[in-house]
């Protein structure tokens, strides 16, 4: 997504962003909970590993906990790498000015969905969200349900919202987007990744 639909007054001049983000404070700031959007606070987040396993009494405990580990650092570790700014917005103006190599909803989903992937998830199912799809407004995120529960029971981790701090919510709750599944996108995009984690296998057994 190019801009958060809630800024798009606050950056659409480009002259006033210096003075935004020096005005505007990140809203984890000033509390861990925004309407039906929940902050992580930490690697550990009780109530979100709490949330997870609470899907279904199917999921393992251990499986919500690496899934919120690896949201969390997901996003601390890329906000570092890419360098992340804080409004998403400002970010995402200079990703698409090459200032960046990193920012925009679709890679930090991406990413997270790669690394989510890795774990060997044996109780839970990754799903890739989509909310104003094709247009200047799409946000993507992951959402995680329980093996063969409905994507609407799920819960989305959004890393690209909060400039990298993780926030979540129950799917059919989030404040601002309405999220639809996308199964072939999901399947493209660790298609991909895959591929590429292949190829470097096989260079790697070549160059030994």
């Amino acid at each position: 997504m190019f801009f958060h639909r809630s800024l798009l007054l606050g950056v659409s001049t480009f002259a006033v962003v210096p003075f935004l983000v020096l005005a505007v404070s990140p809203p984890w700031e000033s509390g861990r909970r925004h309407g039906e959007l929940f902050v992580a606070s930490s690697a550990d987040d009780a109530s979100l590993r709490t949330r997870i396993a609470a899907l279904s009494p199917t999921v393992s405990p251990d499986d919500a906990r690496r899934v919120a580990y690896a949201a969390y650092m997901t996003g601390l570790e890329l906000r570092r790498e890419w360098h992340v700014v804080w409004l998403p917005g400002v970010q995402n103006l200079l990703v698409n000015m090459g200032a960046r190599k990193g920012g925009l909803c679709f890679q930090w989903a991406t990413e997270l969905l790669v690394r989510l992937d890795a774990l060997k998830l044996q109780t839970l199912e990754l799903h890739w969200a989509e909310s104003f799809a094709n247009t200047s407004g799409e946000h993507n995120v992951i959402v995680v349900t329980a093996r063969g529960q409905a994507f609407e029971k799920g819960i989305l981790l959004d890393n690209w919202r909060y400039s990298g701090q993780l926030v979540w919510t129950q799917v059919a709750m989030d404040p601002e987007y309405h999220w639809t599944e996308n199964k072939s996108e999901l399947a493209r995009r660790l298609g991909r990744a895959r591929d590429v984690v292949s190829k470097q296998v096989r260079s790697t057994m070549k160059s030994n």
